[in-house]
């Protein structure tokens, strides 16, 4: 055997071996000329045995990945990039260890090379993906810091990458909203989970709120068990403004932004059932404005439509902050309140009357705003909702008649 072979047992067998082993495998000299490869890396690269022993392997190399010191012995496998034989690349993995003789000289390369194409192409795909996504994008570990962020993400909180890679997303979170977030990170990373929606709001560098929905996956690592997470974040702000509107707009009258018939039916039934836990009594004002209709006809409905803002506004001004007001459209406004007692019921009967016969400057008019006012006040939480309104409205309309009357029938 000569100078240039390596030695084995016998001169056969390690070649047998060699030849046959189901990995890409290569000898190589001291300079990173091929010896002895194996069919295994003849089929990866496309050439036969002949084509490549006695060349540099350099000469197969990507011209980007060529090592100009030469082979050299590594302690961690190396990614670099061949050249097939009809000129394709594939992406390898190089293990490179000493073959020694026996007083411990290295004499030789062994090379194994495993094709990783795959791999990359997937890891590029992932690259790509995470850095061009129109959404947020984000790798966290299992504490919640972020590991890697892509460009939406940090234009969407006003943070650099290396502001946000020195963060966590309990950093950045309302203070109301990260009690959800972390108990989501935590079945993830228990695994009682494997991905978790919900919505959150982020503040933004410049203080003020995003709200967000976040996609959050766990991804699983060697072991089986939850290594990192991976999360998607979208600004739904806007929405949510418009979710909010639409909300709003069907249980709230248009015009004075008070409750309407829908909201008034449902804060009376959750009225009477605060009545079963012995809470004091319900009690219902009903207020009807006395002098929309000439208001309309003297001054015209934009100031009529004003009388009427006036009129919410000031019995706002005459109820506690938990109270309802509502409008039953027209000129009718109704107060549905829990008070300690009938005492308290009368005087806020009273409050409102006396905030609904007022004067009030309406578009630069200086215009009386009076009102009838009757009330109805229970203690029964079996009481039904349009029974207590129609009490309330039969008092109402017996103080229309003594208001009447008190002005000689006008």
């Amino acid at each position: 055997m000569s100078a240039s072979e390596p030695s084995g047992a016998g001169g056969v067998p390690w070649q047998r071996i060699f030849d046959q082993a189901a990995a890409a495998m290569a000898i190589l000299d001291l300079q990173g000329r091929y010896l002895h490869v194996n069919a295994a890396l003849c089929r990866l690269l496309g050439y036969r045995s002949e084509e490549l022993e006695g060349r540099d392997y350099r000469d197969f190399t990507h011209p980007d990945d060529i090592d100009d010191e030469g082979p050299v012995e590594s302690e961690h496998p190396l990614e670099k990039r061949y050249i097939r034989s009809d000129g394709s690349l594939i992406w390898a993995l190089v293990a490179r260890t000493f073959i020694r003789d026996p007083d411990g000289t290295a004499v030789y390369f062994l090379s194994q090379i495993q094709d990783i194409t795959q791999r990359r192409e997937a890891e590029l795909l992932w690259q790509r993906s995470f850095a061009n996504a129109p959404i947020g994008m984000a790798l966290l570990d299992l504490k919640g810091s972020w590991t890697a962020v892509n460009d939406t993400l940090c234009s969407m909180l006003g943070y650099s990458r290396e502001e946000m890679l020195s963060m966590s997303f309990a950093d950045v979170t309302y203070e109301e909203d990260e009690a959800p977030g972390m108990t989501a990170l935590e079945d993830m990373a228990s695994g009682l989970v494997d991905s978790v929606n919900l919505e959150k709001r982020y503040r933004h560098k410049d203080g003020r709120p995003i709200w967000m929905l976040i996609r959050a996956t766990a991804v699983p690592g060697a072991d089986g068990t939850p290594a990192y997470v991976v999360s998607q974040y979208e600004d739904i702000g806007e929405q949510r403004m418009v979710d909010a509107h639409l909300a709003h707009l069907a249980l709230h009258d248009p015009l004075t932004g008070l409750a309407n018939r829908a909201l008034l039916a449902d804060r009376l039934d959750h009225g009477l059932q605060q009545l079963e836990r012995g809470n004091g009594v319900l009690v219902v004002v009903l207020a009807d404005l006395d002098q929309l209709k000439p208001t309309n006809d003297r001054y015209g409905h934009a100031v009529g439509d004003q009388l009427l803002i006036a009129a919410a506004r000031e019995i706002q001004q005459a109820v506690r902050a938990g109270d309802t007001v509502a409008r039953l459209g027209g000129d009718e406004f109704v107060v549905v309140s829990l008070l300690p007692d009938a005492a308290a019921a009368e005087q806020l009967r009273n409050r409102v009357e006396d905030h609904l016969n007022t004067e009030v400057v309406v578009h630069g008019v200086m215009v009386s705003l009076q009102a009838s006012v009757g009330y109805a006040v229970t203690s029964d939480p079996t009481d039904a909702p349009d029974a207590l309104l129609h009490r309330a409205d039969r008092e109402m309309y017996a103080s229309k008649r003594r208001r009447r009357e008190a002005n000689g029938g006008r």
